[in-house]
């Protein structure tokens, strides 16, 4: 086994954050909280099925008002939007203004519904919905912190609905998914393909 990297690559310094020299892809979800008497809606690309079972995290900062709405109602939700909605996504990340309640200058002026178990908002028109609980918070990474839910409901548009009968390269390409080229970019994944698995593999 060789020890060397091969002459076109560059070593990135561990002492400044890699995330920003290179591409990678990520998911692009909405996360909604009540927020005091108003909600407050918040896009994450940090954001991640936790294990293979119902449980769904992503990372956020204390600094912001969804860390601490989640910390005190325990709960949030997750909406899953489709490409054609990127700017609604981009609209929920618009900087608060001095003496107006997010709810008021923002959440207000975006197409949303209530979540069917909890006080909070999603996305209307968003593929997939996650009403999660609280599971816990995990602070120390640097100044962020991981908030992991375990869904408690959840809700997919029936054309991005899974079914062993259909051909899965035809549905994403009549129903694109939304990902998030981090930092600063986006795309629609229409083409896919399947993944050679070795044989006899299992989970």
């Amino acid at each position: 086994m060789g020890t060397q990297l091969q002459e076109n690559y560059v070593s990135l310094s561990p002492h400044n954050p890699i995330w920003d020299r290179v591409f990678t892809i990520a998911p692009l979800v909405i996360i909604g909280t009540k927020e005091e008497s108003g909600f407050d809606l918040a896009p994450k690309h940090m954001a991640t099925p936790l294990s293979f079972g119902n449980y769904f995290g992503f990372v956020c900062t204390p600094k912001h008002h969804t860390y601490h709405n989640v910390k005190k109602t325990g709960e949030f939700t997750v909406s899953f939007p489709r490409p054609e909605q990127i700017v609604i996504t981009s609209l929920s990340a618009t900087p608060r203004k001095k003496g107006i309640t997010k709810s008021d200058g923002i959440v207000g002026a975006l197409a949303t519904i209530q979540a069917k178990t909890m006080d909070a908002p999603v996305i209307k028109d968003a593929y997939l919905y996650l009403e999660c609980e609280l599971f816990k918070i995990i602070d120390g990474f640097d100044e962020n912190s991981l908030i992991a839910g375990k869904i408690k409901a959840a809700h997919v548009h029936k054309d991005y609905l899974r079914i062993s009968e259909n051909d899965e390269q035809e549905q994403l390409k009549k129903h694109p998914l939304l990902a998030y080229i981090a930092n600063g970019r986006f795309a629609e994944i229409r083409e896919t393909y399947n993944f050679p698995f070795p044989k006899d593999f299992k989970r």
